[in-house]
């Protein structure tokens, strides 16, 4: 079984989207091997998008990631990284099919819910990142 993080952003998390996220995951066969309700760190936020660190929108996007609660998650099942994002959408929402978490409920990619791990190797980094004190299954 494969693993990847998902995080709900503030934004996710603030419109009460959290069951509605986790409920299409699940529908797709998908598990949840762990979750936690939490405020983010700025250094782990730092860390978590340090290869975009010198990009304009790195303060903005650590700035948002910090301003409310978030929901992390990892996520397990069979080709989850793939299943995952193809269920979470296109990265800017106005691009996202209808069917998807964005399409159907995000609007501005400064406000896209939720981020899910790239590839395999980006979700082991995350998940040890996000959940250091391990999961469940």
């Amino acid at each position: 079984m494969e693993k990847t993080l998902v995080l709900i952003k503030p934004g996710g998390v603030s419109r009460n989207l959290i069951g509605e996220i986790t409920k299409r995951l699940e529908n797709r066969n998908l598990s949840v091997a762990a979750m936690k309700l939490m405020n983010a760190e700025r250094s782990t936020v730092e860390k978590h998008y340090a290869e975009h660190a010198s990009r304009p929108f790195f303060g903005e996007v650590c700035d948002y990631l910090t301003s409310g609660p978030i929901v992390a998650m990892v996520i397990s099942g069979a080709n989850a990284v793939k299943a995952v994002r193809s269920t979470m959408g296109a990265t800017n929402p106005v691009e996202a099919a209808p069917g998807t978490v964005r399409g159907d409920f995000a609007l501005t990619i400064d406000d896209n819910l939720v981020h899910s791990s790239a590839d395999a190797d980006a979700a082991k980094a995350e998940i040890e990142l996000w959940f250091s004190e391990g999961t469940v299954k």
